[in-house]
C-alpha cells in the first residue's frame, strides 16, 4: 500500500461527508441531528463530529423548530449560518465585467456592471485584477469575511487548471493563468468556469433542470455551446463542463472562427453572426419591417413574431443548424429534457419548433418521442452562474474543508 495514498483517501472521505451534511442542512434545515444521520446515512457519532466543526466555524447554527405532529417543546435543529461569509462572483462578457458580492446563501449584497473594452493598453488579466481591487475598496463597508472568488467567461478554458486558452473578442488572451493569478493576488480559493457550464450548474441547482437526471442545455448567445447533466451531475465538471458544439463545423467554406477553424456552428448561430446575416439580407429584402430601425436580437425576434419573413427565415435557419447537432447529442445522451438559453427565446414559438423538428427527424424515436424542450429559467446575465460554482464547491466539500481549516 502506498503510504502517501491513505491520508489522501481519508481526506477525500471527510470532504465528501462534510459536503453531504452541509447540503442536507441547506435543503432540509432546520433539521435534527437524528434526521440528518438518517438522510446522510452516516453514524450519529460522525454527524456529531461534523456538526461540531461546522458550528465552531460559524457555518451552521442551531435553531428551535416544531417537529410535525408534535405539541411538546420545540426541537433543536440545524440551519446554515451564511450572513458573515461573502464571496465575489464575476462574469466577463463582450465589453463588460459584472462583479457581485454574495453571501453563502447566494443572496446578492451588491452588484456592478463595469466596462471592460476588448482593446486596451494593459493586458486583460491586469485589468480584471484592477477592477476587482477597486470593487473591494468601494464596498469595504459591506464586506464580511471573504471566502472565495468565482469567475465565469466565454472561451476555451481548462477549469481545473484555471487557464483560459483563448477568448472571443479579447484577442490578447493566450494561455491566461486566471485562476493562479487571482489566487496568488488574493490568497483565496478561485473557481474558473466557462459561463455556459456555470449556467448549466445554476439551472441544475436552482432552475429549470432542478431534480432532473439527464439534461442537455444549449446556449445561443454571443457564443454557442452546451452543458450536459448526466446522472444528476454536470458532465466534465472538473475540467471543462462545456460541450463545444459551437466549434463543430457546419460549413467547411464558411466564416473563420476565433478557434482557428472555418464554418463553426458559432459562426452561423451566435447572436452577432445572426445580426450580420440579417444586415446582408436586408440589402435585397426591401419590404422587411426591419428596414430603417436599430438592429438588435430583440428587434429581430419582435419582427419574426409579427410575421416578418426575413426574420422568421433567419431564426428557423438557426434552429435547424442547432437542431441537427442536438439530434446527435440526443442519440448520445438520451436526455429527458433539452433547455434552450438564448435571447432568441423571445421568439421561442418559432425557434423551438425548428429545433424540435430536427431532433424528431434525425434522432432515435425511442429517445426523442418523450423529450421536453423548454427555455432556461435564467438568462445568462449577472453573477448567478458564478454563485452556482461556489454552491457546488460547498456541496462537494472542497470549499468547506478550506473554510474549516481557516
Amino acid at each position: 500500500m502506498n503510504p502517501d495514498g491513505q491520508p489522501g483517501h481519508i481526506d477525500q472521505i471527510k470532504q465528501t461527508n462534510v459536503g453531504v451534511v452541509y447540503r442536507l442542512i441547506d435543503q432540509f434545515g432546520p433539521v435534527s441531528r437524528i434526521e440528518l444521520s438518517k438522510k446522510a446515512q452516516l453514524a450519529p457519532a460522525s454527524i456529531t463530529k461534523i456538526v461540531r466543526e461546522l458550528l465552531q466555524a460559524h457555518l451552521v447554527q442551531e435553531a428551535e423548530f416544531q417537529e410535525p405532529g408534535s405539541r411538546g417543546r420545540p426541537a433543536i435543529g440545524l440551519v446554515l449560518d451564511t450572513d458573515a461569509w461573502h464571496y465575489l462572483s464575476a462574469r466577463i462578457s463582450l465589453g463588460t465585467i459584472t462583479l457581485g458580492l454574495r453571501d453563502l446563501s447566494s443572496k446578492l449584497v451588491v452588484e456592478e456592471v463595469l466596462p471592460l473594452p476588448a482593446k486596451a493598453e494593459l493586458p486583460l488579466l491586469e485589468r480584471i485584477i484592477s477592477e476587482m481591487d477597486q470593487f473591494f475598496i468601494r464596498h469595504q463597508s459591506k464586506l464580511e469575511r471573504l471566502t472565495a472568488i468565482a469567475i465565469t467567461l466565454p472561451g476555451m478554458i481548462n477549469a481545473r487548471a484555471g487557464v483560459v486558452h483563448r477568448m472571443p473578442f479579447y484577442d490578447d488572451v493566450n494561455e491566461m493563468p486566471l485562476g493562479t493569478a487571482l489566487g496568488e493576488h488574493t490568497g483565496l480559493p478561485v473557481f474558473v468556469q466557462h459561463d455556459i457550464g456555470a449556467w448549466t450548474m445554476a439551472e441544475a441547482l436552482y432552475g429549470a433542470s432542478r431534480g432532473c437526471k439527464n439534461v442537455i442545455q444549449v446556449v445561443i448567445d454571443h457564443n454557442v455551446g452546451a452543458g450536459i447533466i448526466t446522472g444528476g451531475r454536470v458532465l466534465h465538471g472538473g475540467s471543462s463542463s462545456v460541450v463545444e458544439i459551437g466549434h463543430t463545423q457546419v460549413d467547411p467554406y464558411g466564416k473563420r472562427c476565433y478557434c482557428g477553424n472555418h464554418g463553426c456552428l458559432e459562426t452561423v448561430a451566435s447572436t452577432d453572426n445572426i445580426l450580420d446575416l440579417v444586415r446582408q439580407r436586408l440589402i435585397t429584402a426591401v419590404g422587411s419591417s426591419l428596414q430603417g430601425i436599430p438592429l438588435t436580437i430583440e428587434a429581430v425576434c419582435d419582427a419574426a413574431n409579427r410575421g416578418d419573413q426575413l426574420a422568421r427565415d433567419v431564426i428557423v435557419s438557426v434552429g435547424h443548424s442547432v437542431g441537427r447537432i442536438l439530434a446527435i447529442m440526443v442519440n448520445l445522451f438520451n436526455p429527458e429534457k433539452v433547455l434552450i438559453g438564448s435571447p432568441l427565446n423571445f421568439a421561442k414559438e418559432i425557434l423551438h419548433p425548428a429545433i424540435m423538428s430536427c431532433i424528431q427527424q434525425q434522432s432515435l424515436p425511442a429517445y426523442s418521442e418523450n423529450i421536453k424542450l423548454e427555455s432556461t429559467q435564467f438568462y445568462n446575465k449577472g453573477t448567478m452562474p458564478g454563485a452556482a460554482l461556489v454552491k457546488d464547491a460547498l456541496y462537494n466539500g472542497s470549499l468547506l474543508i478550506k473554510l474549516l481549516q481557516g
